[in-house]
């Protein structure tokens, strides 16, 4: 029984020791040198007494930095990633959830490390030339179990409290299996990595890079404020896969990259995280007829992506592309407001159950009992399911759909009203590339936000022939861009911030 994670590493470095594991195009690291920098690291927080508790990573993003991620799970312990483009604040606010006492961070970012303030701050340059201790090593593996924690990941709470996710290496396995399955994934992948490594989403690529020998590249952050020069950077690689957020797709479809240049490498195209606007997915589609297209669905708090649909079919002009069905060893349950199995057809809560839910927030158990709760549906034992806070309901074909999110159905002038309609009506105007609706509860007024050749008034107009006037969004804002986060999302708490001002 593989019960962690680092025999995918172990069983592939031998197989294939000189090939490139990870890479930023410029500099690279071999399966050899991955393991060997892992375990050296591991053996170092070993010898010095560091087992079961966080060590925290600062370091750029570079395979530098996933060595050190393996590293500290040789010693037992579970790494997090910091980043410099962190705001302080938020570090600051992770390290007091945490209190670690052990820091790793490179050359360039080691005196900001330093002034953290922890009690043992490392640079990888020394600790990954360290001898390996193959007893030591023997000893942490000998006490492990497969629902030792492997990783806390931090999402943004709704308070502005950062919320600490830990998963386990049961978890992580079931996932990289279930994911590497389902999109067939295989040694020679090569994938381009978008998502900053403090996120969960690496792991789409990180794992499955080492249990199948697989190479991932780190695309330069730039690149997304150049589309064309991004394509040429996948091809330059020959890149022939991507699991990325929508928004980084659309940067690229929306502002005409395709019409200059196509990945031509690319075989199958990933999305997730965001609804992908139909305009923009046609697009691609268009643009690459040979490749296959995964839309993917699933919170931090389940391992990552929980869901996918095989772009099998062609959809309707009006039709939601489909979240699809769970992965392998991972069910769904749609819950209605009173708690029990919605009805055939039915729009209910996504919550899902299985291996793939995580242990909860880390030293955090209020927020933890609020999500992670007790399977309603089974009073005989204690079954921990999580609720994601999305709604969701089977289409025609059997195939699960999201809907929105909870906090999203709002209730205005009298009137139940899902802001993703909104949404979609106003993707149909033929200038519109992106949109976002939000929806001001105290001032009664409903914002829309939008990407488009096309004046306020004029799209207001143009709402009118597919809305009821109840739905009319009562401001428009035309944006140059949209912000985003640093995992490539639309930033909605900055948009929110602007309504505040209009």
């Amino acid at each position: 029984m593989r019960k962690n994670i680092l025999t995918y590493l172990e069983a592939t470095a031998p197989k294939v020791p000189d090939k490139i594991a990870f890479s930023t195009g410029k500099e690279s690291m071999t399966f050899r040198e991955v393991q060997k920098g892992a375990a050296a690291i591991g053996s170092f927080l070993a010898q010095k007494g560091f087992y079961g508790e966080p060590v925290v990573i600062f370091m750029d993003k570079h395979p530098r930095t996933v060595t050190s991620f393996f590293g500290v799970i040789y010693a037992g312990c579970h790494y997090v990633c910091l980043d410099e483009k962190m705001p302080e604040a938020r570090m600051r606010a992770i390290l007091d959830n945490l209190s670690p006492r052990v820091i790793l961070a490179d050359k360039k970012n080691f005196k900001k490390a330093e002034a953290l303030g922890l009690a043992n701050t490392y640079l990888y340059d020394e600790i990954s030339e360290s001898p390996i201790d193959r007893e030591a090593l023997l000893r942490v593996r000998q006490r492990q179990c497969d629902t030792d924690p492997i990783y806390v990941v931090f999402t943004s709470g709704s308070t502005g409290v950062p919320k600490g996710v830990v998963a386990c290496h049961r978890s992580v396995i079931d996932y990289t299996e279930s994911l590497t399955d389902a999109l067939g994934f295989t040694r020679e992948t090569v994938f381009a990595n978008q998502t900053p490594l403090y996120f969960d989403a690496p792991l789409k690529e990180l794992m499955p890079t080492i249990m199948l020998g697989a190479t991932t590249y780190f695309v330069p952050r730039m690149l997304f404020s150049f589309p064309v020069r991004l394509v040429e950077y996948l091809n330059e690689y020959k890149i022939n896969t991507v699991c990325w957020v929508v928004s980084a797709l659309v940067q690229i479809s929306s502002l005409g990259a395709l019409a200059h240049s196509v990945p031509k490498y690319l075989t199958k195209v990933a999305f997730g995280s965001e609804v992908f606007p139909k305009k923009q997915y046609d697009l691609w589609r268009e643009a690459l007829p040979e490749a296959e297209f995964y839309n993917l669905y699933g919170p931090t708090e389940a391992t990552g992506m929980s869901c996918y649909w095989k772009a099998d079919r062609v959809l309707s002009e009006d039709e939601p592309i489909p979240v699809g069905r769970p992965f392998d060893n991972t069910d769904l349950i749609l819950l209605d407001e009173r708690n029990q199995r919605a009805g055939e057809g039915c729009e209910g809560e996504i919550c899902l159950r299985g291996t793939c839910v995580t242990m909860g927030y880390y030293n955090n158990p209020e927020k933890t009992a609020e999500a992670f709760v007790q399977n309603p549906l089974n009073t005989a034992y204690p079954e921990v399911i999580y609720r994601t806070g999305d709604i969701g309901k089977y289409n025609e074909h059997g195939e699960l759909v999201f809907v929105c999110r909870k906090d999203s159905q709002i209730k205005h002038m009298g009137h139940r009203i899902e802001l993703g309609e909104i949404d979609a009506a106003a993707g149909k105007h033929p200038t519109v590339s992106r949109s976002c609706c939000l929806y001001d509860s105290d001032a009664k007024r409903i914002f829309l936000f939008y990407v488009g050749d096309v004046a306020e008034n004029e799209l207001l107009s143009f709402l009118g022939g597919y809305l009821p006037r109840y739905m009319l969004p009562t401001v428009l804002v035309r944006l140059d861009a949209f912000p985003l986060t640093d995992n490539g999302k639309i930033d909605r708490r900055t948009l929110r911030e602007r309504m505040a001002t209009l």
